[in-house]
């Protein structure tokens, strides 16, 4: 009986259909379309991963041909009218060969048309690229030219550590994205979400893959990073504070922090604690790789036009969106919009300080509607949460400033645990100000403090200054009370009404 002819399709490629052959699992001639070469190369001239896998593969499979004698042969014409899989299946029912694909959809369909199909199920159960991983790793970087290392620990606490001092080839990295890429269709929760010309991201399980390749990278990497820990937000201990106003009162949360701090770790923590609370929670990622329970519906920025996820949220009523990965002009702008549209809102940012997260919405909204954007501020430090800010709108005379004709709106920048306020956002002429209000304070203090020990010590030397509780104390000692008359009491007098501050004298009779 003469071998069947077996057209391959673009997933039939990807999913290393070599191995099938090679393993006996399929045997025949071996056909590839004009139309999908054709696709290919265009692809692989655009600069995406897929195309040069997919183009590795062709050249196996006629290597392959040779060694099972079997033929290989491009067939079909090109044409122009016709989607790539309609092309396949159209040449299939008049040849009457075999489809051999990967694809459910494409395989259902050529079922449905009477094609004679062979769908490629998964050879292996586990994957290449977990031997990399423990308990303990974080992430794993494997690039072509070097040593694979990981990352071990955990957020914060963590060591670059070389796992074989073998030095991985561009073979052996291509290797291993052909296989992620095979793995998508079968493990579950896996997708291809981003391609561009030189990188592509996947998210492969619990797995988030980062492939970069030339031109864009000096030579093939893989990045592939995996949540160590998942945490309850009742792990992280936080003060009741802090639980209270997350139950009450925050809707405009922002939690800032730098890469690989737990960030996302956090978010995810928090998405879950207000699901449990019986709210209505949703995400928006980029790349989806948050682990949650199916009851939180989780949107991906890379299949929807911002537009669109501005409706379908605004449509849906969630009571909490988190926006994950918030980086560029468009990311802040949806967030500003859903949260002035009364949606609670939780966003991811990268900021090496919690002022630097707010500084970001500065030059994008109105002064006055920041603090109804934004209503607290989490910093993570190494895991946990390191300072907590709240924000709230006054008018008043900005710190630093005399003249009562200068109170203006102000935005507080509070530390919530403290209920200190550390810096003050105004505008000033035409430039929006953030300032700390500590070191005006501080430098305040001590200039006021020496102005007035000039005057006390000049009468009587004894005496201290000191800033207590917002008031500036003078100490006179017991031998040096009859010093203080009415003079310097009158002077006193007129340096808190000039300088707006209180002077309270205490008398040292121990």
């Amino acid at each position: 009986m003469p071998p069947k002819d077996l057209l391959i399709d673009k997933s039939a490629l990807i999913h290393g259909v070599s191995k099938y052959l090679e393993r006996k699992i399929i045997y025949g001639n071996i056909l590839i379309h004009k139309q999908l070469l054709s696709e290919i190369e265009k692809d692989a001239r655009d600069g995406l991963v897929t195309a040069e896998i997919a183009l590795d593969e062709i050249k196996k499979l006629r290597d392959i041909s040779e060694t099972l004698l079997v033929s290989f042969e491009i067939v079909g014409e090109l044409s122009s009218k016709q989607e790539i899989n309609d092309e396949l299946r159209e040449y299939c029912l008049k040849r009457g060969c075999t489809i051999v694909t990967a694809d459910e959809i494409q395989k259902q369909i050529a079922e449905n048309l009477g094609i004679d199909v062979f769908y490629l199920s998964p050879l292996e159960n586990q994957l290449e690229i977990e031997k990399y991983f423990d308990e303990n790793t974080m992430s794993v970087h494997l690039k072509e030219g070097t040593t694979p290392k990981a990352k071990k620990g955990k957020p914060g606490y963590w060591q670059f550590i070389e796992l074989s001092p073998e030095v991985s080839s561009s073979f052996e990295i291509k290797k291993i994205v052909s296989e992620i890429l095979a793995s998508v269709k079968y493990v579950k929760d896996s997708f291809i979400e981003i391609e561009r010309k030189g990188s592509t991201i996947v998210q492969l399980g619990n797995y988030r893959v980062v492939i970069t390749h030339p031109p864009l990278s000096d030579g093939w990497e893989v990045t592939i990073t995996r949540p160590v820990t998942r945490k309850k937000l009742e792990d992280y201990n936080l003060p009741d504070k802090l639980m209270s106003r997350l139950k009450e009162h925050a809707e405009g949360i922002l939690i800032a922090g730098s890469p690989g701090m737990g960030k996302t770790t956090f978010a995810q923590a928090l998405a879950e604690f207000y699901n449990r609370m019986g709210k209505v929670v949703k995400t928006i990622e980029s790349p989806r790789d948050m682990h949650l329970p199916p009851e939180i519906t989780q949107y991906s920025k890379n299949y929807a036009e911002v537009g669109e996820l501005h409706d379908i949220l605004l449509l849906s009523r969630p009571d909490y969106t988190v926006y994950d990965e918030m980086r560029n002009d468009e990311d802040f702008k949806l967030y500003i919009d859903l949260r002035l549209a009364g949606i609670g809102m939780i966003g991811v940012v990268h900021a090496t300080s919690p002022i630097d997260a707010i500084h970001r919405f500065i030059n994008r909204v109105d002064i006055g509607t920041i603090p109804n954007i934004l209503d607290t501020v989490i910093f993570i430090h190494a895991g946990n949460v390191a300072k907590v800010y709240s924000l709230d709108m006054t008018v008043k005379v900005p710190t630093g400033l005399r003249e009562a004709d200068l109170a203006r709106p102000v935005v507080e920048v509070k530390d919530l645990l403290e209920d200190k306020v550390e810096y003050e956002i105004y505008v000033f002429g035409e430039q929006t100000m953030l300032v700390p209000v500590s070191k005006i304070t501080g430098a305040k203090q001590n200039s006021m403090q020496s102005r007035l020990e000039r005057v006390i010590l000049n009468i009587i030397p004894n005496a201290s200054v000191t800033y207590e509780n917002g008031e500036y104390v003078i100490t006179i000692p017991k031998e040096e009370i009859g010093k203080f008359n009415k003079k310097l009491v009158s002077k006193l007098k007129k340096y808190e009404k000039k300088h707006n501050i209180r002077i309270r004298v205490k008398f040292d009779t121990s």
